[in-house]
């Protein structure tokens, strides 16, 4: 995979954002016009436009009709968000890791205390999904995404559910990026990682807690060994 050129978008949000986190562009303050972005970046209307629906997306800015975009005071932005990562960025990389080791355990060991049947009918349903996938040669990505979304649902906590949305649209799908490797170069691997899911349905089945939280544990530790791997290659 080539992560040398960021899409156009990317750049002008980056470039943006780090105007507002440096204070260049200080609060109040006016973004540079779309005219001014397209000669700058040498792109045309549509992706200064996307860059700018993403930035107020994120609650940090705000167009007003007839004079432009400005920057939004820091209590009306969006409070939490993560940087973009490239998969050759290791320390940030570790970061990721480090705080889905600490989400999905905990998601796991509320799952395992509160499911039920309905939940863990779903959890298994994903399960499977894999299964089939890993059968057919398919990285199964979406099955993945469906076996941890059914758990943080079983935990019945919104935010659970709200915080696994965002890691999966800003963090997991990189990871992802990565695992597709595998089905060619390690159909190996493949197995453990659905072992290691196994291990977590079992614990939420038993309702044990614990184990559940440890499970999903050695899973995203083993998840970062073998993204060691795929970034070697």
């Amino acid at each position: 995979m080539d992560n040398a050129t960021p899409p156009l978008t990317t750049r002008i949000v980056e470039w943006l954002k780090d105007e507002i986190e440096q204070n260049r562009l200080v609060e109040g303050g006016k973004l540079p016009s779309e005219k001014q972005l397209c000669e700058q970046f040498g792109v045309s209307r549509s992706v200064v436009r996307e860059a700018i629906s993403q930035l107020k997306s994120e609650g940090l800015v705000s167009s007003h009709q007839g004079r432009g975009v400005f920057v939004n005071a820091r209590s009306a932005r969006q409070s939490f968000r993560l940087s973009a990562t490239a998969l050759d960025d290791r320390d940030a990389l570790e970061h990721i890791i480090e705080l889905l080791v600490a989400f999905e355990s905990a998601a796991a060991r509320h799952a395992a205390v509160r499911h039920t049947a309905k939940d863990l009918k779903s959890i298994r349903r994903a399960l499977i999904g894999m299964e089939y996938a890993i059968i057919n040669d398919q990285p199964g990505d979406s099955e993945d995404y469906a076996f941890h979304q059914a758990i943080c649902d079983a935990t019945h906590n919104p935010h659970f559910i709200a915080l696994n949305e965002y890691l999966e649209q800003h963090v997991r799908r990189l990871i992802r990026r990565a695992r597709t490797n595998t089905v060619t170069h390690h159909p190996d691997l493949m197995i453990s990682v659905q072992t290691e899911h196994q291990a977590i349905l079992k614990a939420i089945q038993a309702r044990d807690g614990a184990g559940a939280g440890q499970a999903a544990e050695t899973h995203l530790r083993n998840a970062a060994r073998r993204l060691d791997i795929y970034l070697k290659e």
